[in-house]
């Protein structure tokens, strides 16, 4: 059985990407913190609705509310995206396809009566937590 053999332009690039965590990633500890000691309580890393295989950040069951705290390279944030220099062509479809599924994702929860809230990784974890609080505290 020959080795698997990686599509990483490199194996310092390798690392780098296996280092990437898909959940609690610093801002989402920063807004969790906050949440938290605002008396909120949440899911983490959940799926709001289980038909549907997309996991949100945050998710406030009762309210049917799901938190996406997006980040700036993976979700091609206007602001501070970058481009790939090594494999271009295959990074920019990626990111095109987390574009496209991340509009997916909200007009599906929409659709089944969700409220879908996204944020940037580089915006204020405690204009994102206020944010968030004052949405979700009225309907609590």
């Amino acid at each position: 059985m020959p080795a698997y053999e990686s599509w990483a332009s490199s194996d310092a690039s390798r690392k780098v990407m296996q280092a990437n965590r898909a959940r609690d990633t610093a801002p989402e500890l920063a807004v969790r913190r906050l949440l938290h000691a605002a008396g909120l309580r949440y899911r983490v890393a959940h799926r709001p609705e289980p038909s549907l295989r997309r996991t949100a950040d945050i998710v406030f069951t009762r309210q049917r509310v799901a938190v996406f705290i997006d980040g700036c390279y993976w979700h091609a944030c206007p602001e501070h995206g970058t481009q790939a220099r090594a494999n271009a062509a295959y990074w920019s479809e990626k990111l095109a396809r987390n574009v496209a599924r991340d509009a997916d994702t909200n007009a599906r929860l929409s659709e089944l009566g969700w409220t879908v809230l996204r944020f940037w990784e580089h915006e204020d974890p405690h204009a994102v937590a206020e944010s968030i609080s004052d949405y979700v505290t009225p309907a609590r």
